[in-house]
């Protein structure tokens, strides 16, 4: 809206440009509504050792190992084994060998945490806590 003081005779013009504004938010607020919504997969759901096994491309066997050995997190409550889809995927993040790839931003602050200035020792010389330390020594 312009910072001009509204007259009485403005008032048909800026109420039919609050009409057109209310309108166009109307109709994108029902595009929005009516456009179907993409449904997460739920992936806390309990899988079988032969699922992993499908799912990590890991032979049964090994996936039996790792279970047993605690390498793999799962329960087993009775006879079966119990072990969570979800998990299974923080995992398999948590033992890749390749680390998943920064974003440039991300570089960037790690670059610049690494890489702290250092003081320079010709200035150390200069340094009023220093040199009234380096007298008191020749002193004495």
């Amino acid at each position: 809206m312009n910072k001009e003081p509204l007259t009485f005779n403005d008032l048909p013009q800026v109420v039919a440009e609050l009409r057109d504004e209310v309108s166009g938010m109307k109709a994108l607020l029902l595009n929005l509504q009516n456009r179907p919504t993409q449904q997460r997969e739920n992936r806390h759901r309990p899988v079988t050792p032969e699922q992993v096994a499908d799912y990590t491309n890991i032979p049964l066997a090994t996936i039996y190992q790792k279970l047993a050995n605690r390498e793999i997190p799962g329960t087993k409550p009775g006879k079966r084994w119990v072990i969570y889809l979800d998990e299974i995927d923080k995992w398999l993040e948590a033992n890749r060998k390749n680390p998943i790839p920064l974003t440039d931003e991300e570089q960037n602050a790690k670059i610049l945490a690494s890489h702290k200035r250092k003081p320079n020792k010709s200035t150390w010389n200069d340094d009023p806590i220093v040199k009234p330390l380096k007298e008191d020594k020749i002193q004495n």
